[in-house]
């Protein structure tokens, strides 16, 4: 079965060469990663984490959102394991970068290995991990298999399996005549622990074969992510709005292809009224910030891309400018500011809601006491959505209309607007703990490891 898998995954790599290379000739992108992603060559702090005295601790976060989650656990990591030299891959370019630009205090980062038994087989040489650390839930047969044939624990945190991965699993496995069922327990009990969020993701994941004692519910680390303290373009964007006399903010976040129109249309709406509004749209993938900018643009606003705002007093007076006084939108077209920009926001919606990809994190603005609106689609976020909108600290909206009047309802009543955010900050402070637990749970089975390495 692994050879399958091997062969099945290496048969779809062919397929989508033609797009690869198309894509490395338009957007530089993959090619640049390629013979690392092979095990062919790696950063040149690697081979020096390779030779250390102590094994290495290997944290995989797949993209921008888990780099995100990553970064604190990361430090504390690195605090409570203060002799293991800490490593971290990712998959994808941009969690590359923001991990590099964020995590610049661990050993080392480089791109996750393809998971063909080479590549692995090569990257376990030069990490040389006494822990595999994963964050939410990604399974890659080969790593596992290398890791329990050479005694290293992997340990999955923060886990989920979303209701699509749960449905493609379970189809999988009954298409199959149980063929699938028995590899896929094989792989699961492979991996030493998975600490998931909640016990619809543990039942999920002994349902479809994992060990029911390797399976812990310690709740979401996302609960534990620090507030950002406002940035030099926070500071800057907060004194040109003072000064074109703007107001209030609508932050738009980790908006998806298909949600662009109805969040305008929504802000057109909402905009008769509140004239002086300024509406900041963050595109969740940067492979969506161009046709953002067209949709934007095609609307009738006058697009401000935040990747050409000087903060040297060049663009300062932006949005006072008379031809565009109130017909701006700010385009957020870079990585890792928008937790931060939540915190200027009088109004929000969380992207990936009203389309059916399963939602992103209302904590970020939460965590502000921002009231946090969103659509039916929140899977990847069921229980959180779910503890929000009980509490009265959330809002969920069906359409552009109905965010429209959500938004206006909460500009309009600032004693409401305040009372449900101080709600939803209530709820995330009361759920802190999952990142102690978590690490307990690590110290568990790394230290041991440390005696024999």
């Amino acid at each position: 079965m692994y050879f399958l898998y091997s062969l099945i995954t290496a048969l779809g790599v062919v397929l989508v060469t033609p797009y690869v290379l198309l894509s490395s000739v338009r957007r530089k992108k993959y090619l640049p990663n390629l013979s690392e992603r092979l095990g062919l060559r790696f950063p040149a702090e690697l081979p020096a984490v390779g030779r250390s005295p102590s094994r290495a601790i290997w944290l995989h976060a797949v993209s921008v959102g888990e780099v995100l989650a990553a970064i604190p656990f990361a430090h504390c990591l690195k605090q409570r394991f203060p002799g293991w030299p800490l490593v971290i891959s990712t998959t994808t370019a941009t969690g590359q970068a923001l991990a590099r630009e964020r995590m610049n205090f661990a050993d080392a980062v480089f791109y996750f290995p393809f998971d063909w038994s080479g590549p692995v087989r090569r990257a376990f040489w030069a990490v040389r991990p006494g822990v595999i650390v994963i964050l939410e839930t990604e399974i890659w047969p080969n790593l596992l298999r290398r890791a329990r044939k050479t005694g290293v624990p992997v340990i999955f945190v923060n886990g989920r399996l979303s209701d699509r991965s749960f449905r493609g699993f379970s189809r999988a496995v009954k298409l199959s005549g149980g063929v699938i069922g028995g590899f896929l327990r094989r792989i699961l009990n492979d991996a030493t622990l998975y600490l998931v969020q909640t016990q619809l993701d543990a039942a999920r994941l002994i349902a479809l074969g994992a060990a029911t004692d390797r399976v812990i519910v310690t709740g979401s680390m996302k609960y534990d992510m620090a507030v950002p303290a406002p940035n030099a373009f926070i500071n800057w964007l907060q004194s040109e709005l003072q000064r074109s006399h703007r107001g209030p903010v609508v932050v738009a976040g980790s908006v998806i292809a298909g949600e662009e129109k109805p969040v305008l249309e929504a802000f057109t709406t909402l905009h008769r009224k509140w004239p002086q509004a300024l509406l900041i749209l963050a595109p969740r993938k940067p492979e969506r910030f161009a046709a953002a900018a067209e949709i934007v643009s095609g609307a009738g606003w006058h697009l401000i891309r935040r990747s050409e705002i000087s903060l040297d007093g060049l663009s300062a007076g932006i949005f006072g400018n008379a031809a565009h006084m109130d017909n701006s939108v700010l385009l957020l077209d870079t990585i890792g500011e928008l937790r931060a920009v939540y915190g200027i926001a009088d109004a929000v919606f969380i992207g990936g809601s009203l389309e059916p990809m399963g939602g992103h994190n209302p904590l970020e603005p939460a965590a502000f006491a921002k009231v946090p609106v969103f659509g039916r689609s929140m899977d990847n976020f069921r229980e959180i959505s779910a503890t929000l909108l009980e509490a009265g600290a959330a809002v969920q909206v069906d359409s552009a209309a109905q965010l429209s009047t959500a938004w206006a309802d909460l500009l309009g009543n600032a004693e409401r607007r305040a009372q449900m955010g101080l709600a939803a900050r209530e709820i995330v402070e009361r759920s802190r703990g999952a990142t102690a637990e978590t690490l307990d749970r690590l110290a568990a089975i790394v230290e041991p490891q440390r005696a024999i390495t």
